[in-house]
């Protein structure tokens, strides 16, 4: 494979999550990038997407309603998923300790890890409020 056209696939994908800014499926990415390259495949996106998540480049945060999830934000961080609106949130919080807490009680050593959280986001709360 031509190291060129992939290294500018890449740079196309990379670009997409960034702009879209939203923790974007590969469908969304696809999308997004296909609108200026219709030739790119979607197993172009989905096999470079996996490969950047794998090299550090981007997180792949999990599965949410069925899909995965790509993040741009490489800080440790976690997230939080609106079950009404299907919106995920960046959420800023500190949990270092829980790697010492492991280590020192169940002998783990933790590299990495992935926290979630899933309920109503403030929006869709206050929606709700108003109907009632």
């Amino acid at each position: 494979m031509n190291n060129k056209r992939n290294t500018l696939q890449r740079q196309l994908i990379l670009n997409a999550v960034q702009e879209l800014n939203i923790h974007a499926t590969a469908e969304q990415v696809f999308a997004h990038v296909a609108k200026q390259h219709p030739a790119i495949s979607k197993a172009t996106v989905y096999r470079n997407l996996s490969q950047m998540a794998q090299s550090g480049m981007l997180l792949d945060i999990g599965n949410f309603a069925g899909a995965a999830h790509y993040d741009h934000n490489l800080h440790n961080h976690y997230h939080f998923m609106c079950e009404s609106c299907r919106r995920i949130f960046d959420v800023e919080a500190d949990f270092s300790d829980m790697y010492d807490r492991l280590g020192n009680i169940d002998g783990f050593d933790v590299v990495s890890h992935n926290l979630s959280f899933n309920g109503t986001c403030r929006k869709c709360k206050s929606q709700v409020l108003l109907q009632t």
